[in-house]
């Protein structure tokens, strides 16, 4: 489920018919195009909105705009409409993020930019992005976005930030190399002659030139200060005695003007600014949602909205259909100031006649698809059951829908008073640390809501707290791979959450998934992985889509179906978006594993460093130790024995150190290959037998020269396997007891067991398996009575002990077919390589059989994977 879009963020807001032209500062942000920044830093009411607009609506460079508000210090809200707005310039841009951003894990900021920044090469044409109101953000990692944006930022991009403050970013280093553009308050300010030209043409007053001089030196040139100064003149008989009361600094000045600006209007138009100033943004129906017009000659909200505008009373249309406005900021605060005044005046009603307003509002956005402006106005009403309703949702929580931090901002400010009153709320807290990957914060939360149910009844409400409590813990549980805790909590929360409870429900579905996986039982987890995957497409929960997915690919990886392995976990990598999600650290640990097991061990480390990347962005994981083991373990294939010892000890002390039980087994099993290498036999059957490895006590037998013992330890192992259907522990272990057969001189038996292997390995297209056991695997397959089995398999096996090289081809490939090949590595479809190649698909088809047959292949992934390997891509 995306973010809504408040498309009226993403306009300029359109210049004004009756205006001062600017030239000098026209001029200036003209020069500054040159540059990468162009900073517009000045009190509210300066005029920089207005004169950006005015700027880019004198040019030609296309541009992006977005109006910051407080909800974009949320990074999914931000980059939602960062993404959005750039459309304006790529449609493509950001076109696989949307649906990611209700994401359990934190997304990579760096990667989101770095996407961002190669999307963006691609545009030839210079354009301009303009981030206005910079100044309502106050999150540090936006910040830091900001600045690895300008550090990168291509030439044909020019960023413009309208502020009110200095923007924490580093100005003083883009000074030094000539890279910043600064129009500051002193040059916003209006001289001499453009005041007069203002108060003259644009504000329709008359006045002399000394009082003009009078005007412009007491407001300092401020243009707020003078547009409130000429709306009181208008209403002033004595002008000449009215203009020398100007005195004093600005806020005082501003006090005086919406006191006389305001007192000067009807009581309607009063009662409207005040009351709709509670509202960030104004619209017709929202308008007069808010505003009760009984006993007020005011016609609609959308007249009223009209009026306002063509009467200067600081109001900003924020599209060209006048649909939506917004009050100048400093006049929206004045005019807040201004109704809790009022009310407050009124004993004992002021509390109530603020939170009447804001729930209006709330019910407003919630009926109009505004959730999360909905959930902040029933906030500011200190409605703690609506906003507790509108956290939870009615299908997704908010928090799964970009609401994670001005949920858990709320949560962090109620009292434990109020949380206790409420246990969901608890919950909910606990669910959005979890989410924000502050692991080590949930249990605590978990224990304070079951300590504040205590003695309260067991309604449905009540039972499905209790379970989403359990299903959280099941959660936890998943992080530490805890199989039986998994199974404990996820059937208690199963048997506690309420049958509508989708979202929840489907991710502890996930998590029981995982929990039989573990205990290796592959149908249950099958049928759970699938079960949750269907539920969750159907209600848009993309994380459980996505973690469902990934459980059915490792389940395919462990029957030895390779290839459809690998189209599962590039179908995850799709989910995950583009930054991916932390989670998608899984899906190239298995891709590199297939890759390897395919001989493309150069396409192999590249999915194992990806994996570590975005491994280090979860907390308390073992996904950054798993991703190591592999790669020591590729080290090892390539000969390099030491740098593989090296990354091992690293994995080692870290798993250790973390806790980290479950990587123990598969670090030994490398610690043994490792000594099997340097021909420590004797340190290695020592491991083994501690490690409880059977497979590998059974290796170091063989190099020990004991086949019969390896023999005895293997034929147990595979009744065991057979039994249990673990296709991919039968496969290692037929395949080493050809070996030992083999080494003890029983050749018939060897090739009787290796014919079953070809059997089974030949489909998922395994080379790495048979090429990692040396030089007795090679003699085997050279043996004729084997050989005859499946001869072409058997040849490729053959060339893989060798060294690869292009010239190797029996016959090179052409032009058009290197051409096709490269567009295949892409992932397009032979339709799209015909249109993109304007060739009938049939010649498409046609190529990729000639290209199939020169490689010695039969799938798309195989090819790739073999003209890497002969450095053709």
């Amino acid at each position: 489920m995306t973010i809504p879009i408040v498309t009226t963020k993403l306009y300029m807001p359109p210049p004004r018919l009756k205006t001062v032209t600017r030239h000098r500062l026209i001029e200036q942000l003209n020069e500054g195009l040159n540059r990468k920044l162009t900073v517009i830093s000045a009190p509210a009411g300066s005029g920089k909105t207005t004169l950006v607009s005015e700027w880019l609506a004198s040019g030609d460079r296309p541009f992006a705009w977005i109006s910051m508000d407080e909800g974009d210090n949320d990074p999914a809200h931000f980059f939602t409409y960062l993404f959005t707005a750039l459309q304006n310039i790529g449609p493509n841009i950001g076109s696989g993020i949307y649906p990611l951003f209700h994401s359990p894990q934190p997304l990579s900021i760096e990667l989101m930019i770095s996407t961002l920044l190669h999307e963006i090469i691609a545009i030839s044409n210079p354009f301009v992005l303009v981030f206005d109101d910079y100044h309502v953000l106050k999150t540090g990692p936006l910040d830091d976005a900001i600045s690895f944006l300008l550090e990168r930022m291509p030439r044909q991009m020019h960023l413009v930030i309208a502020t009110r403050e200095e923007p924490r970013l580093p100005l003083a280093r883009l000074r030094v190399r000539n890279q910043l553009n600064e129009v500051r308050v002193s040059d916003l300010r209006f001289t001499y002659s453009e005041a007069a030209e203002f108060l003259e043409k644009v504000m329709e007053v008359e006045l002399s030139p000394e009082n003009i001089a009078l005007l412009e030196a007491r407001t300092e040139g401020w243009i707020a200060g003078l547009q409130l100064a000429a709306l009181s003149i208008k209403e002033q008989i004595d002008v000449e005695a009215f203009l020398p009361s100007f005195s004093g600094s600005h806020p005082f000045i501003l006090d005086y003007l919406v006191e006389e600006v305001l007192t000067q209007q009807s009581a309607s138009t009063q009662a409207f600014l005040l009351h709709t100033s509670i509202l960030d943004r104004l619209s017709g129906p929202l308008c007069d949602a808010v505003f009760s017009q009984s006993d007020m000659c005011l016609g609609s909200g959308q007249e009223t909205l009209e009026f306002l505008e063509r009467a200067n009373l600081f109001i900003v249309p924020l599209d060209s259909e006048r649909r939506w406005y917004r009050y100048h900021h400093l006049f929206a605060d004045l005019l807040r100031q201004r109704l809790r005044q009022r009310v407050s005046s009124i004993t004992g009603e002021g509390e109530r006649i603020l939170a009447e307003l804001h729930t209006r509002a709330s019910i407003w956005y919630e009926d109009n698809g505004f959730e999360m402006e909905a959930f902040h106005h029933a906030v500011a009403a200190n409605d703690l059951s609506r906003a507790a309703r509108l956290v939870e949702g009615e299908r997704m929580p908010l928090l799964f829908r970009g609401g994670v931090v001005p949920v858990l901002n709320w949560l962090e400010s109620l009292p434990r008073e109020e949380l206790d009153v409420r246990p969901a709320l608890w919950v909910m807290y606990a669910s959005a640390l979890l989410m924000t990957g502050q692991i080590t914060g949930v249990e605590p939360k978990l224990l304070a809501a079951e300590k504040a149910m205590q003695g309260m009844g067991q309604d449905a409400g009540a039972r499905d707290t209790l379970g989403h409590i359990a299903a959280i813990r099941a959660t936890l549980a998943v992080s530490m791979h805890q199989a039986e805790e998994i199974m404990a909590e996820a059937k208690r929360a199963l048997a506690y959450l309420h049958p509508d409870n989708l979202p929840v429900r489907t991710a502890t579905t996930w998590s029981l998934g995982y929990a039989y996986h573990l205990q290796g039982n592959r149908t249950a987890a099958t049928k759970a992985y699938q079960e949750a995957l269907s539920i969750s497409k159907k209600i848009g929960h993309v994380v459980i889509t996505m973690m469902a997915t990934l459980g059915l690919a490792k389940l395919q990886e462990a029957d030895n179906q390779l290839h459809m392995a690998a189209e599962t976990y590039q179908h995850v990598q799709k989910l995950a978006g583009s930054p991916p999600l932390p989670a998608a650290c899984e899906a190239h640990l298995g891709l590199a594993r297939i890759f390897y097991e395919w001989n493309d061990l150069h396409t192999a480390e590249l999915h194992g460093q990806q994996s570590i990347q975005l491994a280090r962005q979860l907390e308390q994981t073992d996904r950054v130790v798993a991703a190591q083991v592999f790669l020591a373990r590729l080290k090892l294939a390539q000969g390099d024995v030491s740098g593989a010892a090296t990354m091992l000890a690293n994995a080692e002390y870290v798993a250790r150190k973390q806790g980290f039980v479950m990587q123990m087994p598969p670090i030994a099993e490398v610690q043994v290959l490792i000594l099997l290498q340097q021909d420590n036999l004797t340190a290695a059957a020592r491991l083994a037998l501690r490690h409880d490895l059977p497979i590998l006590q059974a290796r170091v037998l063989l190099a020990q020269g004991d086949t019969s013992a390896a023999l005895a330890v293997l034929e147990p192992l595979l009744v065991q396997a057979e039994a249990k259907q673990i296709e991919d522990e039968r496969l290692k272990i037929m395949l080493l007891q050809a070996v030992a057969l083999q080494v003890q001189g029983d050749q018939a038996k060897a090739a009787q067991i290796m014919k079953d292997v070809l059997v089974i390995a030949e489909p998922g297209g395994f080379i790495r398996t048979f090429v990692d056991e040396g030089s007795q695997m090679k003699r085997i397959l050279h043996d004729a009575t084997v050989h005859r089995m499946l001869p072409r398999y058997i040849e490729k096996l053959l060339a893989e002990f060798e060294p690869h090289h292009a010239d190797s081809l029996i016959e090179p490939l052409s032009e058009r077919e290197l051409e096709i090949l490269q567009l295949i590595e892409k992932g397009l479809s032979n339709r799209d390589i015909a249109q993109q190649l304007f060739l009938a698909l049939s010649t498409v088809k046609g190529h990729n059989r000639n290209v199939f047959d020169k490689l010695q292949v039969q799938r798309r992934t195989e090819a790739v994977a073999r003209a890497r390997q002969l450095g053709l891509l």
